[in-house]
C-alpha cells in the first residue's frame, strides 16, 4: 500500500487524536473507507463545524456556540456555587452525571512552574472577577490530583479565601494521577459530594 497516498495520510492524521495509535488509526481508516460517502462527509463536516463555530463562553470559558453558554444562561442553576475545572471536557463529564446543578469556571490549564505556566496564563483573574458580586458562596476546586492540579488548588484557596468565599476541594474518590475527565461517573459524584474545605 502506498505510504504517501490518501489512505496513509488519513491514518497519519487520525494518530494525532489522543489515545489513537497506529493500529487504532488504521482500524478507523478502514471503517471510514467502508462508509457511504455521505457518512464520511458528515464526519468531516462535524470536525470543521467545531473548529469554525465553537467559541469559549464569555463568562465561564466552557465551549459554546453563543457568547453565553447554556449552563451560564440557565436560570435554574445554583448561582451560589462555582465548580472550577481545568478543561471543558471535565464539565462535559460532570454534566453527564446530572448531579451537580451549580455553575462552572474553566481555567483552560493549570499552574505549572516547570512548564512556565503562571497564574496569569490561565483564567484565574476572570474567576476572581465573577466573585465580586458576592452571589457566590462556595468555590469547589476540581483540578486533577497531580502536582500541577494541587499547586493550582492551593493558589486558588490562598487567593479566594480572603474574599470571604468558602473554598472546597473535591474528595479524592478519584484515583491520584488520573485526569478527572477519565473518571467514572460514580467516582465523580462521590468526589463532589465528599468535597472538603481548603
Amino acid at each position: 500500500m502506498d505510504q504517501n497516498g490518501v489512505f496513509a495520510n488519513l491514518i497519519k492524521q487520525l494518530t494525532k487524536l489522543p489515545g489513537v495509535g497506529q493500529k487504532t488509526a488504521q482500524r478507523h481508516a478502514f471503517a471510514i473507507l467502508k462508509m457511504f460517502p455521505q457518512e464520511a462527509r458528515e464526519i468531516g463536516q462535524a470536525i470543521i463545524d467545531i473548529k469554525e463555530r465553537l467559541i469559549f463562553c464569555s463568562k465561564c470559558r466552557n465551549i459554546s456556540e453563543v457568547e453565553l453558554c447554556l449552563i451560564c444562561s440557565d436560570p435554574r442553576r445554583d448561582r451560589t456555587k462555582i465548580l472550577v475545572v481545568e478543561e471543558p471536557s471535565t464539565v462535559y463529564a460532570i454534566e453527564k452525571t446530572g448531579e451537580y446543578r451549580g455553575l462552572y469556571h474553566v481555567l483552560l490549564g493549570v499552574i505549572s512552574p516547570l512548564d512556565g505556566v503562571s497564574p496569569e496564563d490561565i483564567h484565574i483573574k476572570e474567576l476572581i472577577d465573577r466573585l465580586a458580586d458576592h452571589e457566590v458562596k462556595e468555590v469547589i476546586v476540581a483540578t486533577s490530583p497531580n502536582m500541577d492540579g494541587e499547586t493550582t488548588a492551593l493558589y486558588l484557596s490562598k487567593t479566594i479565601r480572603p474574599l470571604g468565599v468558602k473554598v472546597t476541594r473535591i474528595a479524592l474518590g478519584i484515583p491520584v494521577g488520573i485526569d478527572i475527565e477519565y473518571a467514572d461517573e460514580v467516582s465523580l459524584v462521590r468526589s463532589i459530594e465528599g468535597r472538603r474545605e481548603l
